[in-house]
């Protein structure tokens, strides 16, 4: 049997995260255990509110990047902050996106060489 210290994680992303999302994720589970003390609830009420265990609750406090993204998206719905979750990587605020879009565009229509009748 192999020890928690030889096991594989589960994908690459997890053996090695980048600093930014590691940043990023902390900084977030920061946040969310912010908003559960604000409203005075416990690991053990939010958990059972979402289905889950107290210890998801815990690891996505901590910004654990091996928590589902559902956990995350759940503790935003159980704090009333869901509608944050939509406005990521919300293609409007998207600058390099749009400026790669932009340099692709068309300048003029091109004709279609077989015919049909959607008009």
């Amino acid at each position: 049997m192999m020890s928690a210290a030889n096991t594989k994680p589960r994908n690459d992303l997890l053996a090695a995260v980048p600093y930014q999302i590691e940043a990023g994720l902390k900084k977030l589970g920061a946040n969310l255990k912010t908003a559960r003390l604000r409203r005075n609830l416990t690991t053990e009420a939010v958990a059972m509110k979402i289905g889950t265990s107290r210890f998801v609750v815990s690891d996505a406090e901590k910004g654990k990047p091996s928590t589902s993204i559902a956990a995350y998206a759940a503790l935003l719905w159980t704090y009333g902050l869901i509608d944050q979750l939509s406005e990521l990587a919300n293609p409007l605020t998207d600058e390099v996106g749009t400026t790669l879009a932009l340099s692709h565009e068309r300048s003029r229509a091109r004709r279609s060489r077989k015919l049909n009748n959607d008009f």
